[in-house]
C-alpha cells in the first residue's frame, strides 16, 4: 500500500500486488534482496510515488487546496483504465440495445466484425490504434472492395468509439489518431435519390393488374404525403397518432416529435388499410410482434419486399433512379425546396437533428434552373 499523509490525515492506496511478509523489509519499507520479482516491484512503487509527487507539484503550482483524500481522487480520475478495444465496443453495443437504438447498434456491430477480420482479435489497448494501424485497416477495407462511403462509415463509427474510450479514460487524448488521419477524405458524392414532381405523379398514378403492386405504391404515396415519414415510423403508427386531423408521432431514430397535417390523400390510405382488429394503421406489424427483435425482423422483411416491387415499378416507368420508399422521402423534401419552402421548415417536417442533415436530402437544382440563374449575369 502507498500511504498518503497530509495535515495528519492518512489515505492508503493499493498497489495491486501482495507479498509474503518474509520477503518484505519492514524497517526499510522495501522488498528484501531475495524477494521474487524485486526489481519489478521496486519499479512499480517508484512509478506510483512519482505519479503522486507530480500531482502534488501541479496542485501546489496552481495554488489548489487538497487533502490526502482529494489527492488520491484526482490521481485516480486521470489514470487510464485497462479497458480494451473489445470491451469498449461490446459495452457500447449493449448500451445502444438497451436504449432502443437497434439500427445504430447493428452499424457498430458491423465495425466490430470488420475489425475482428482485420486484426483477428481486439484484446488490444486503444493506444495501439495509431495512424499506421488505421492506414493498414483502410487498405484492408479497400482490398475487400468496399465502397468509399462504406469505408467512411466504418471510420466515423471507429472515431466515435475512440472518443467514448477517451471519455471513459480507456486511452489518453495524446494517443488520439484522428487529428492527423482525416476521416472527411473518405467521402464520395452519391447519386441523388429524388424524383421530380412529374415523376412522382407517374408513380402515384401507376396501374397494375398485380394486386401485390398496390401496397408498395400506397406506402410510397403515404411517405410522400406525410412529410417523408420513415418506413419504420409508418409501421408503428396507431390510431393514437391521429389527433385533430394531424399526424403526431415520435421518430424512432431521433426521438423528435413530429406534428404534420394529414392530407386528404393520406386519410384515404389510412381508411383503406386500417382494421379494427389491429391497433396499427397499416398491415406491417400486428399484435403477434411483441419484442423489439420481432418487430425489427418483420419490418426488415416487409420493406425488402416493398422495395423489390417498387424497383420493378420504377423500371416499368423508365425512371433514371432505383425506386424505393426512401426515394419518396428524398423527393418530397426536394419538391418542397423547389417550391420555396425554407430548409428549416423542411427540417421540422422530416424530424432531422440539424439543417445540415436536411441538406443531404435536398436534390441539386436541375439544369434549367441553373441556366435561368446564369442569365442574370448577362
Amino acid at each position: 500500500m502507498l500511504r498518503v499523509t497530509k495535515d495528519r490525515k492518512r489515505k492508503y492506496v493499493s498497489l495491486g500486488i501482495s507479498l509474503n511478509p518474509e520477503h518484505w523489509d519492514f524497517s526499510k519499507n522495501q522488498p528484501k534482496a531475495e524477494c521474487p520479482n524485486r526489481e519489478y516491484i521496486e519499479m512499480l512503487i517508484a512509478d506510483k510515488i512519482k505519479e503522486y509527487s507530480a500531482k502534488i507539484i501541479e496542485l501546489k503550482a496552481t495554488k489548489q487546496e487538497f487533502t490526502s483524500t482529494t489527492l488520491v481522487e484526482k490521481v485516480c480520475v486521470n489514470r487510464v483504465n485497462r479497458k480494451t478495444v473489445d470491451t469498449v465496443i461490446s459495452e457500447h453495443i449493449d448500451r445502444l440495445l438497451l436504449s432502443g437504438r437497434r439500427n445504430y447498434s447493428l452499424s457498430v456491430k458491423q465495425l466490430y466484425n470488420s475489425l475482428i477480420k482485420f486484426n483477428r482479435h481486439l484484446n488490444i489497448p486503444f493506444s495501439e490504434m495509431d495512424i499506421a494501424w488505421l492506414r493498414r485497416y483502410e487498405a484492408f477495407l479497400r482490398e475487400k472492395g468496399l465502397a468509399e462511403n462504406t469505408i467512411g462509415i466504418r471510420f466515423r463509427t471507429l472515431r466515435s468509439i475512440f472518443n467514448i474510450a477517451i471519455d471513459e479514460n480507456a486511452v489518453s487524448t495524446e494517443h488520439y489518431p484522428f487529428k492527423k488521419f482525416k476521416v472527411s477524405k473518405l467521402h464520395q458524392d452519391t447519386a441523388k435519390r429524388a424524383l421530380s414532381k412529374d415523376d412522382v405523379e407517374k408513380v402515384l398514378r401507376f396501374k397494375s393488374t398485380n394486386p401485390y403492386m398496390r401496397f408498395p405504391i400506397d406506402l410510397f404515396s403515404f411517405t410522400y404525403y406525410c412529410g417523408g415519414i420513415n418506413f419504420v415510423d409508418i409501421a408503428n403508427l396507431t390510431r393514437e397518432n391521429i389527433i385533430d386531423g394531424r399526424l403526431i408521432y415520435k421518430r424512432q431514430k431521433t426521438k423528435k416529435l413530429i406534428k404534420i397535417p394529414l392530407q386528404p390523400q393520406a386519410v384515404e390510405l389510412i381508411n383503406k388499410y386500417h382494421s379494427d382488429e389491429s391497433p396499427y394503421l397499416f398491415p406491417i406489424l400486428s399484435t403477434f410482434h411483441k419484442t423489439d427483435t420481432q418487430k425489427a425482423n418483420r419490418i426488415h422483411k416487409v420493406i425488402s419486399k416493398v422495395n423489390k416491387r417498387l424497383k420493378e415499378i420504377g423500371e416499368a416507368l423508365n425512371l433514371n433512379i432505383t425506386l424505393t420508399t426512401y426515394v419518396a422521402r428524398h423527393s418530397q423534401a426536394t419538391v418542397m425546396k423547389r417550391a420555396g419552402v425554407s430548409t428549416s421548415i423542411i427540417r421540422e417536417i422530416m424530424g432531422h437533428s440539424s439543417e445540415r442533415v436536411t441538406q443531404i436530402y435536398l436534390d441539386s437544382f436541375d439544369n434549367e434552373q441553373v441556366d435561368n440563374a446564369m442569365k442574370n449575369l448577362l
